[in-house]
């Protein structure tokens, strides 16, 4: 296949195991992913969900470059408004003084989180003006002179590190400010399937290499997929519900672990699947990659990243090795 592929982390914690489990099988996936040939691995930044372990991006994602050696690792992303600027372009030119150059900085402007608990992260304003700023001035602290551009405040440790960013984004709002900065753009399709289509032109057509952001000369994107590789279809289908089941609680309310797969019936009994997850592959590894083709054709995406949670951490990476092996 033509495009490389990425994954996308969030540290899932099954039923029955804990926060040090999750990390250390993530850990785990992270040197797999590395020998299969994946480009990048990012960690996404998640708050009060009990599920889910993927918090402090930055800690994450310094474990996972200190075991791999070839994929580029970073945020999927840094949620902004929970951090300082100064404090992120620091953390992040840490990494990239220890790691070398295969760190990424993915940035959103969503909190990652509910409102209360975004009450007690604030840190920065979420307004796009803002949001500019803060990365102008973070590719200031990146820079060679390692100071911002819009303030006399200098960071020694991300001085030179040129950091590459990312914009994240589900809707035209964020697809619009990616482009009017000239970065590239990563779409949350994954969860956020409803305006795919015109996200993707808007942040096109907005897209502009004149910007004193601009990082880029044409337009980039890396589009979210859902994916569950196996044996047969019936196989993936069955591991799939685990997903499934998580975004069932999701909108009921439910706050459990990522639970073990069911039989597919009683996902129906249970309402059917979610539509935030129809955009999904599925399936064996012919089935799978013919449906993530089908996403590119449509979607014109210049990378994939994937999304695969797991009961088992062996079936995750057993799905990352058939995928492999099938797309590569």
């Amino acid at each position: 296949m033509s495009v490389p592929l990425n994954i996308l982390d969030l540290v899932s914690i099954r039923e029955g195991s804990t926060a040090r489990d999750a990390i250390a099988e993530s850990m785990t996936s992270a040197k797999l992913a590395d020998e299969l040939g994946y480009k990048r691995l990012w960690f996404a930044e998640h708050h009060n969900t009990m599920g889910l372990a993927a918090s402090a991006t930055a800690l994450l994602i310094s474990q996972a470059a200190s075991v791999t050696e070839k994929i580029r690792v970073g945020s999927g992303g840094v949620m902004l408004p929970n951090h300082s600027p100064l404090m992120v372009a620091e953390q992040y030119g840490t990494l990239a003084n220890i790691h070398g150059p295969r760190i990424d900085l993915g940035l959103g402007r969503a909190p990652g989180t509910d409102g209360m608990t975004a009450q007690a992260l604030a840190r920065s304003s979420a307004e796009p003006q803002d949001f500019a700023q803060n990365i102008y001035d973070m590719q200031g602290w990146f820079s060679e002179t390692g100071q911002a551009h819009t303030m006399p405040i200098k960071s020694a440790v991300s001085a030179g590190m040129n950091v590459p960013i990312w914009v994240l984004g589900s809707t035209m709002n964020g697809a619009s400010i990616a482009g009017q900065l000239g970065l590239p753009f990563s779409l949350a399709s994954h969860f956020a399937p409803d305006q795919i289509d015109i996200a993707i032109k808007t942040y096109r057509d907005s897209f502009t290499s004149d910007a004193p952001t601009a990082q880029i000369d044409e337009p980039y994107v890396m589009a979210g997929i859902n994916v569950m590789v196996a044996d047969t279809d019936a196989e993936a289908a069955r591991q799939f519900t685990s997903v499934q089941q998580m975004f069932n609680d999701m909108r009921t309310g439910r706050r459990r672990n990522l639970q073990p797969p069911v039989d597919p019936a009683e996902i129906s009994a249970q309402g059917g699947t979610s539509p935030m997850l129809s955009i999904s592959a599925v399936g064996s590894p012919d089935t799978a990659t013919a449906q993530m083709a089908e996403f590119v054709q449509r979607t014109g995406a210049d990378e994939l990243i994937t999304v695969t949670y797991a009961y088992d951490p062996e079936v995750q990476r057993q799905s990352l090795k058939l995928l492999a092996d099938a797309w590569f």
